[in-house]
């Protein structure tokens, strides 16, 4: 799989012949535009929104907007640049999610309800029918999910775009449509934002922290944020983060605050609801051909 993000994604005379037919209308080539980009866009949407069902609604919305309106899309910019915009403005624009009324929107708060959820042991395995292992990975991307909406909307895209995603202040300014130095400002201090809350709260990243994953895991279980028969997080991959970006090309991150990037860029990277099988469908009937005079 191509990565649409990467500084190295350059269009060859395939890429353009794809994008001339798409405009014209082609069904092959549309569907090879949201193939190329669907996996992107909703791994983005997830960490946004929290919920993967809102997160499977921004994207096919995007990518709507992106198939309709491609036909004013001109080869001056780079296709991903122009996608990616616009995946950027729908979610920023986006209604207030579930995930983000549930959530506390604020670190201090955050906190504080990490530290009233109290310690247990591992509750038996034989009462559940998802090994253990797999539940305390949920918690653990639960909560780290949960961390990302402790940013605004704004500082939560640009630290999905550059800390996660491994993306250069180049395309981050374009995509967000910003400085290259507003980008690296406000990526610099969402780095610092989420280490300064994980060095002094994540057992994972400061050793002398107490909180651990597997003992919040009984409680989190008892309350429903976590259903091991629905896992939000922990199902549905075939990668992480990490390797399907490859490797990170940012210069600029500070040692500490790696440390907190690692552990999100070990995060899954999950495989998007087939959006082409939708669109082929939605290609294909009457109202769709007249409203975009497609052939």
């Amino acid at each position: 799989m191509k990565n649409p993000l990467s500084e190295n994604y350059k269009f060859d005379e395939n890429d353009l012949e794809t994008i001339e037919l798409a405009k014209n209308g082609d069904k092959k080539a549309l569907e090879q535009i949201i193939k190329d980009n669907q996996n992107y866009i909703y791994n983005i949407a997830l960490r946004m929104v929290f919920n993967p069902e809102e997160a499977k609604d921004i994207t096919q919305e995007v990518l709507i907007k992106v198939i309709t309106n491609l036909s004013r899309f001109e080869a001056k910019s780079k296709l991903r640049t122009w996608i990616y915009r616009i995946a950027v403005n729908h979610i920023l624009n986006f209604k207030k999610t579930s995930g983000e009324k549930m959530h506390a929107n604020s670190f201090s708060i955050y906190g504080n309800l990490i530290d009233e959820t109290p310690d247990y042991e591992l509750p038996d395995n034989s009462n559940y029918s998802v090994d253990m292992k797999i539940i305390v990975e949920e918690v653990k991307y639960s909560c780290m999910f949960g961390m990302l909406l402790c940013l605004d909307r704004e500082q939560r895209m640009v630290y999905v775009l550059g800390a996660m995603f491994g993306v250069t202040d180049k395309t981050g300014a374009e995509i967000m449509n910003i400085s290259r130095d507003n980008f690296r400002q406000k990526l610099s201090r969402a780095r610092k934002d989420m280490y300064s809350f994980m060095n002094n709260k994540c057992g994972l990243v400061n050793k002398n922290n107490p909180c651990r994953c597997e003992k919040k895991t009984k409680e989190l279980l008892d309350v429903g944020y976590v259903n091991p028969q629905s896992l939000r997080f922990n199902v549905n991959y075939y990668n992480t983060i990490e390797k399907e970006v490859g490797k990170k090309l940012n210069e600029f991150i500070n040692l500490s605050e790696e440390v907190c990037e690692d552990l999100f860029r070990t995060q899954p990277f999950q495989i998007s609801p087939d959006f082409a099988a939708y669109f082929k469908e939605l290609i294909n009937s009457g109202k769709f051909k007249d409203i975009f005079n497609y052939n």
